[in-house]
């Protein structure tokens, strides 16, 4: 131990040098008469640094901050009362104060995950089932099993199931015919999926401002930024919140607009008492490992079109003819999904609505949780018209990135809304209005949201300082 040990006044460059030699990765600082007077770690020697000071400045009382200690005697149950997420280790102190051993412990933090699939139905019992009957790629019962059901579950008539959401929105910009020269107005925070496709298929997205209330497409903005050459709209059911959809299929229908949802985010929301993927040309949606229903990846277009369902279909499997095997009359692509996929999507959406009730139940849970903090703002569940669900429990705070930063400290696999798209140099030049999209972006927190949340932590988060 004694490599750990340095004097006050010792130079910032020597004490680094007995953190590197020590085992304990810390250095114990005394003053002349041999008593404690802090513990430094490497990370606060670069604090200090950082703050302006140089290799040569020597150590004061005054870079040395309060720390944990304990006497011996004591016994190790009261060493572990004084050990949490930030402190490690203990210097154990005599009558007086003299160091004469440290305590060590090493926790193992377990991370709670911001959303993970909940696979406790009958998923392991049909995967099984698809597996031995050697039908594991593009073709089979459970494929036709789950589009048939997805889409009855939307209210819409067709479902044609594709290997992950972004290629669902690809194929559903393709079947539309929507291409170089189009505009396609595209709310500026969404997941960058959404402008990617846009751009994939040759067009241009035109990023428009969320409204405040449901974080969502503006319609007012939707309208200011229609040109000659806007194409379609593509409403984002951002974080399982509906769009205003009465409005924007107005403003479609009065402007010859297609309008493809993105649903990824969404399965079971509903407005006016429709669900989400049942009012635009083409509904997109995404199964991948953190949605509300999953496939592992995996994603669906739904439509009420037969003639679009047959024409993503024939895209979707590489553009060849129906009954005429290897002919091709279009251009088409690989993005089938597999049976092995589909039978898992059948099993979940077996109990769909039971996942919903239990998102439902986790926030708020929460919201009982941190009902004493006055600067949170959960997503909204009182619009018109509206039936929003859960898929990660979301809501705007004061100082995000300190709450974030607090929870990883405990655990807690916290993230931040996506940015707003204009704010990123490469969708710059496609903006097109963003003020609100940006403020909600830079306070949006996603709070973990499965079943096991330690909510007591959650609360000490939000608090301390």
């Amino acid at each position: 131990m004694r490599e750990s040990i340095c004097l006050l006044d010792t130079a910032i460059r020597d004490v680094l040098e007995a953190v590197n030699a020590a085992p304990s990765g810390i250095a114990f600082v005394n003053d002349r008469d041999g008593k404690l007077c802090g513990v430094l770690t490497d990370g606060d020697l670069r604090r200090l640094l950082l703050g302006g000071k140089s290799l040569d400045h020597r150590i004061s009382r005054g870079d040395l901050g309060e720390f944990a200690y304990a006497h011996t005697g004591e016994d190790i149950q009261a060493l572990l009362k004084r050990i949490d997420y930030r402190v490690r280790f203990l210097p154990i102190v005599d009558e007086e104060f003299r160091l004469v051993d440290y305590f060590r412990y090493e926790h193992r933090l377990h991370m709670t995950p911001v959303a993970q699939p909940d696979l406790t139905g009958r998923e392991l019992e049909y995967l099984t089932d698809a597996f031995l009957s050697t039908w594991i790629s593009s073709r089979g019962k459970y494929i036709d099993t789950f589009e048939a059901n997805f889409a009855d579950y939307c209210g819409a008539a067709h479902g044609i199931s594709t290997f992950n959401g972004t290629t669902a929105l690809h194929l559903a910009l393709t079947a539309l015919e929507i291409g170089p020269g189009d505009e396609v107005i595209v709310p500026d925070l969404t997941f960058a999926a959404t402008a990617n496709a846009v751009l994939h298929a040759g067009a241009t997205p035109v990023l428009v401002d969320v409204d405040s209330e449901s974080w969502t497409l503006d319609p007012q903005e939707v309208e200011r930024a229609i040109t000659p050459q806007t194409k379609a709209v593509i409403p984002v059911h951002l974080y399982g919140q509906p769009c205003d959809m009465g409005r924007l299929m107005s403003l479609a229908a009065d402007h010859g607009l297609r309008v493809i949802e993105d649903c990824a985010e969404a399965h079971g929301a509903e407005y006016g008492g429709a669900k989400v993927g049942s009012f635009g040309d083409i509904a997109c949606f995404s199964f991948f490992g953190n949605k509300i229903i999953t496939t592992g990846e995996g994603g669906m277009c739904v439509t009420q079109s037969a003639s679009l369902d047959g024409r993503l279909r024939v895209l979707r499997d590489h553009g060849m003819t129906p009954g005429k095997s290897y002919w091709h009359d279009v251009v088409g692509f690989n993005y089938r999904m597999t049976n092995l996929q589909a039978a898992i999507g059948c099993a979940q959406l077996e109990r769909i609505d039971q996942i919903l009730a239990d998102n439902d139940t986790i926030e708020r849970e929460y919201q009982e949780a941190l009902q004493e903090v006055s600067s949170i703002e959960w997503q909204r569940r009182d619009l018109p018209n509206r039936r929003k669900v859960v898929w990660l429990v979301s809501c705007r705070v004061e100082d995000r990135d300190g709450r974030i930063r607090a929870m990883k400290r405990y655990g807690l696999d916290a993230r931040p809304f996506f940015h707003s798209l204009s704010s990123m140099p490469i969708y710059r030049a496609y903006g097109f209005s963003s003020e609100r999209s940006r403020q909600i972006a830079a306070t949006g927190l996603n709070l973990p949201t499965i079943e096991s949340v330690d909510y007591a932590a959650v609360a000490t988060c939000f608090t301390e300082r």
